[in-house]
């Protein structure tokens, strides 16, 4: 086992974010034979959980004209207009059924606010609403988090991050995550991660 002090934190292994689903991340269930193993070695287990609903602004779909994959600027800043995918209550939203879900300590779901999306486990894309999770891991007595899941660049990275910047020494297995490298957005998120800290191994 890890130490008492060590936080495993799974990001968004969905059905949508894995293959056959509406944003489908390459080879994402693959990783998830080695995030159960993760899931039995940690004393703080935490998943992540997209939880939109319908009408979410960060849907091409909401956009009149707009293409999947394109940017607009919200109010908050740039954002990607993403396929309808996670939705509350349907089939995507749901937990891949190989992940151990029941090992989970808690299931933070994240992008149920309409008007803001978001990748981080710790905050809306706002970078200012917090999702509860840092307040949960320093309550637990955590000071090293190790990030696992989908995708990558996105709410892996962003995550990983936040997590840096409220002062855990932060790991990500990048083994243990898949990408979407959206026009070079996983290499950028890489060294992004590198410079602020987080600790990348296999």
């Amino acid at each position: 086992m890890r130490a008492a002090n060590e936080a495993l934190i799974v990001i968004d292994i969905q059905n949508d974010f894995c293959p056959g689903g509406a944003l489908a991340v390459a080879e994402g269930d693959l990783i998830i034979p080695r995030v159960n193993a993760l899931l039995e070695q940690f004393h703080v287990r935490v998943l992540t959980q997209d939880w939109h609903p319908a009408n979410h602004s960060s849907f091409a779909a909401n956009h009149p004209a707009a293409a999947p994959f394109s940017m607009v600027e919200m109010d908050y800043g740039p954002q990607v207009l993403w396929p309808v995918h996670c939705v509350q209550g349907t089939a995507g939203a749901e937990f891949h059924s190989d992940l151990e879900v029941d090992r989970a300590d808690l299931i933070i779901r994240k992008g149920f606010r309409p008007a803001i999306d978001s990748y981080s486990g710790f905050y809306e894309n706002d970078r200012v609403t917090p999702t509860g999770l840092d307040g949960y891991l320093r309550s637990r007595g955590v000071t090293a988090v190790t990030i696992v899941g989908l995708a990558t660049d996105f709410c892996v990275a962003y995550s990983a991050l936040d997590a840096v910047g409220h002062g855990f020494r932060t790991t990500v297995l990048e083994g243990a995550c898949r990408a979407i490298d959206l026009n070079g957005s996983l290499e950028d998120a890489r060294q992004k991660m590198l410079a602020a800290g987080v600790i990348l191994e296999p």
